[in-house]
């Protein structure tokens, strides 16, 4: 193959694979990178930095809001002293909205309780994996306890959306119970 600036020239890419039986069983093909990886590998200065800045946003998220609601509070109280005939402005005319269950408070309390109980076996899935109980090497023990986890989350999903739906006064409670449990 002559390659110049002048003239184009065509290429062609091709590979080719050879299999070849390996001596390594199929159930410990794994051996070698579980057994290899040790903790000096782990980035916890990443972890560590990445948690330090959300608790640092965090908190300076709480530390804006606090002084919003400070400063409006104190105008609130400034107003009723000075006179009671002005009209009502900004917090104050969300009273009755923020108070108020939604229109569709079953639906969202099933929604929020099927989240809290797939937020839950995520959760666990992914502890049982860091604390090394989860391994790849073993078929199918992800599913399994995914599957076994979901279903024991289920009663704190409940519970859960039980609760939100207390909160909410709310008067069908066995569609709320049924909903919760057939959503996912």
């Amino acid at each position: 193959l002559l390659l110049t600036k002048d003239k184009p020239a065509k290429v062609s890419f091709s590979y080719t694979v050879e299999w070849e039986e390996g001596t390594i069983a199929w159930a410990s093909r794994w051996d070698t990178y579980l057994t290899s990886a040790t903790n000096s590998q782990i980035h916890w200065f990443s972890i560590v930095n990445s948690l330090i800045i959300v608790l640092f946003l965090s908190g300076l998220l709480a530390m804006i809001m606090v002084r919003a609601l400070r400063r409006d509070i104190a105008a609130y109280n400034l107003d009723e002293e000075m006179d009671d005939t002005y009209e009502e402005t900004g917090w104050k005319l969300l009273h009755g909205d923020v108070m108020r269950p939604p229109n569709f408070c079953t639906n969202l309390v099933a929604l929020i309780g099927s989240g809290v109980q797939i937020g839950a076996t995520a959760l666990a899935c992914i502890v049982l994996s860091v604390m090394g109980m989860l391994s790849p090497a073993s078929r199918g023990s992800l599913i399994g306890a995914g599957v076994s986890l979901f279903f024991f989350f289920g009663v704190i999903g409940g519970y859960y959306s039980g609760r939100l739906y207390r909160t909410f006064k709310g008067m069908a409670w066995k569609r709320a119970a049924f909903l919760t449990s057939t959503l996912y």
